[in-house]
This record gives C-alpha cells, structure tokens and sequence, in this order.
C-alpha cells in the first residue's frame, strides 16, 4: 500500500481505527448527499459497521489494483478520502475526493486529485482517469477542471441519470505537467 505526503497533507490507506472518524466525514449529511449510498452487504443503518466495509473494500483493492482512495489527513486529523480507484461499471479508473465540510474550499481536494494524478499516471502508468459528479456539483466540477479533465458526456451510473464524465489521457497529462514544470 502506498503513503504519499503533498505539500499539507497526509494520504495513507485507512484502517479499522480509522472507521468513526471516517464514518463522520463519509456520513456527514452534507458530503453523503453528492456519493452513492454506501453499501455494507445487508441493509445497515450503522455509519460505523459501514464505513468499516469500506475499509475493507479499500484494502482489497490495494492488495488487488495497487490503487484505492487514501485517508485525507491534516496535522493526523482524517478531513476525508480520496485517490484512485476501479468502477467495473465502466472497467475503468476514476479519481475520486471526499473531504467534511470544515475542510472545503481549502484546496485540499485540489491537492489529493492531483497527487491521485501524478500516481496514477507514474507508477501505475494508467492510459487515463476519469471522474464523475452530478451534474449540480460545480465545486466538484472546478476540481476537476483545475486538475486538466475535459468535460467529456453525461452517464447513468448506479441509477443516478444526472451525472456528468470528465477524464484525461495520460498524454494530456504530460503534456500539461510539463508545461507547468516551466
């Protein structure tokens, strides 16, 4: 499993410690209203016996992909989540953020997109990434744009008909890496 350091924060893969915290920032009903419901196999009520599914979830996939949403932390405080990780409804891998309110329009997600990036494209030299937001998610939206995805179409993901795609190839990538790099 790979940890990574940005400029301010921590990014490392969570753990069962990790899951009432996470649980907050996850179910806060102001982050929960833009993901998908979270799944814990049986119907649950319980934030915390789900967010540890998705723990689990996340640690399968680092042991599988090599990739999966990170911990978000500032000064060891989790903020939120967000990496890379597999949609086998498009057979593709998309970045992802999550963070709780108290750490929006900080540039936070800015920063974990772009670390997810720079991962994505070195060391897993993915073809592409992708991202996905409702439609009405404009912050979400200018995350992406900042980042250098290109609005692409419209797709129903998990009933959801009101989502929108945006991606960008690795040669894009470089090409706009290195002409920040001037």
């Amino acid at each position: 499993m790979t940890i990574l350091r940005t400029d301010r924060l921590a990014l490392r893969p969570l753990l069962p410690d990790d899951a009432k915290d996470y649980a907050a920032m996850r179910f806060h009903p102001k982050v929960a209203k833009w993901l998908p419901p979270a799944s814990a196999g049986p119907q649950t009520a319980d934030p915390e016996t789900a967010a540890h599914a998705t723990i689990d979830r996340f640690a399968a996939s680092w042991q599988e992909r090599r990739l999966a949403p990170w911990g978000v932390f500032l000064d060891s405080r989790l903020i939120g989540h967000g990496g890379l990780n597999y949609v086998p409804e498009f057979d593709a891998v998309e970045v992802l953020w999550a963070l709780h309110p108290d750490a929006w329009g900080k540039g936070y997600a800015t920063e974990v997109a772009a670390a997810a990036l720079d991962y994505g494209f070195g060391p897993l030299d993915l073809a592409s990434i992708f991202a996905i937001t409702f439609e009405d998610n404009l912050a979400s939206q200018a995350v992406m744009k900042r980042i250098g995805l290109t609005y692409r179409k419209r797709v129903d993901y998990k009933g959801f008909a009101d989502v929108v795609w945006f991606d960008i190839d690795r040669a894009s990538y470089a090409e706009r890496t290195s002409i920040a790099a001037r």
